[in-house]
């Protein structure tokens, strides 16, 4: 008989966790692609599927190979293709990743990665230069391309024009966040009388990691250098932190807790809680979709610099498609990749459907970016984003983005905390408590890294 007794030390949800890994395990062992009919495509997004697939099947009624195309979880999809690339498995022959996704394909040493290489055949058939630079590199590890680039993602500052041109108020007049918040302070007024602001000029918090990576990134800072090394203590980030978190507490702040993706989040832009937010490309399709009734209420503008003659945007997500080393052909996989992604019909309806501008820069003139869009107030948008998506700033591509991103989003609601109790709002008070937490930050991404023997890095 087995003595089972060492079962009793365990609970009962890590005894449900480890059955569901080893279900899981099993699962993807049993769980092979069928690819008798053609490739195989493995995406996360349904609006991505609503633009592939009608493509597919026109490229396949003409003669060209079936592609079967499924529309995985997120979650799922994850664990697939890292089960595949770790245990030497078969994947799909293409696969579309977000950023903090393909990261963790670049956890190991550089031959170890599942995706196929491909940098030599982007510079030799001349597609390198035909993308936008900074797109590539989320993709991009250790100077080595592993995937093509679905979009740009620069960011504008979304704000209330119905708000604030009722108040007689002149964007044009904003070249920094600090006109920014002395042009619109007039916006900040007690009607109510119980001595707060009954609006505010930006939706921005602490807790929130994206926005705060996205102007981190705008104000030049950053998580990790050029080699891959933890950098979160620098000096930059520090700067960069302390401006932030002054707009957040205070008697002098100027930005509220707006969610986004959600009912609250969305009544109170409806409500003109606050007035401007941070607003990558793609999320003009989220409020089109999700708040119709601000069509004709809302514009955007570049984001304003930290400094005068400073980056006027930044960088919010991104997705690429990878070819996995298992494929059954790379070069079949490759044409169905190149004909989705250099495609200039996919490109115009991507932006036409979806608000994402395209990183295929010969696309870029195409009217379509010119047109007068009417929930923006008739604003050509599009060719907004477009003359910006040069200027985004460089990301990296460290399977630890994800991490540094929290320990950041850690420093910032520490100081913020600090910064109540202690009454302190001004950035040149708040810098040496962001230098102290970012030091925090900085030990805690680091003892993860050295934990990995195949990233090794002097620091």
């Amino acid at each position: 008989m087995f003595d089972l007794n060492w079962i009793r030390s365990f609970s009962l949800g890590t005894i449900v966790i480890a059955l569901m890994a080893i279900a899981s395990s099993i699962g993807v062992l049993v769980w092979q692609p069928d690819r008798e009919h053609g490739l195989e495509m493995w995406i996360f997004s349904l609006e991505h599927e609503a633009l592939y697939r009608p493509v597919l099947e026109q490229r396949e009624r003409a003669g060209g190979e079936h592609v079967n195309l499924r529309v995985l979880a997120t979650a799922a999809l994850e664990r697939r293709m890292m089960s595949g690339f770790f245990g030497g498995l078969r994947t799909a022959d293409l696969i579309e990743v977000e950023r903090q996704m393909a990261g963790l394909a670049f956890t190991g040493p550089l031959e170890a990665v599942g995706f196929t290489d491909l940098t030599d055949h982007l510079v030799e058939t001349g597609l390198m230069e035909q993308i936008n630079k900074p797109s590539f590199g989320p993709w991009t590890s250790r100077g080595r391309v592993f995937g093509l680039p679905h979009d740009v993602h620069p960011v504008m500052l979304g704000y209330r024009a119905d708000i604030v041109e009722a108040a007689g108020i002149d964007v044009s007049q904003i070249e920094t966040w600090d006109d920014f918040a002395r042009v619109l302070a007039p916006l900040m007024t007690d009607e109510d009388g119980d001595g707060k602001p009954d609006r505010y000029l930006l939706g921005l918090w602490e807790t929130d990691s994206d926005r705060l990576e996205t102007l981190l990134l705008q104000a030049g800072g950053r998580f990790f250098d050029e080699r891959g090394a933890a950098v979160m203590d620098q000096e930059r980030n520090a700067w960069a932190l302390s401006q932030i978190v002054s707009w957040c507490v205070g008697p002098t702040r100027i930005a509220a807790d707006v969610p986004d993706f959600s009912a609250g989040g969305n009544r109170l832009k409806e409500e003109g809680y606050a007035v401007a937010y941070i607003m990558p490309d793609w999320m003009c399709n989220v409020w089109r979709m999700q708040m119709p009734n601000l069509a004709g209420k809302v514009k955007v503008m570049p984001l304003p610099a930290f400094e005068p003659g400073g980056r006027r945007t930044s960088v919010w997500g991104g997705t690429m498609l990878g070819i996995p080393k298992t494929t059954v052909s790379f070069e079949r996989s490759w044409q169905v990749a190149t004909d989705l992604y250099f495609s200039e019909e996919l490109a115009k309806k991507l932006y036409s459907n979806n608000d994402i501008i395209t990183p295929v820069k010969s696309h870029w003139s195409d009217p379509v970016f010119d047109a007068p869009d009417p929930y923006f107030s008739g604003q050509a948008k599009g060719r907004m984003y477009i003359d910006l998506a040069p200027d985004v700033p460089a990301r990296t591509s460290s399977p630890y983005n994800k991490l540094a991103r929290d320990r950041f989003r850690d420093a910032a609601v520490a100081v913020a905390e600090w910064a109540r109790r202690e009454g302190k709002c001004h950035p040149a008070e708040l810098i040496d408590k962001c230098r102290e937490e970012l030091a925090r930050a900085q030990g805690a991404v680091m003892r993860q890294m050295e934990r990995n023997v195949f990233l090794e890095v002097d620091q």
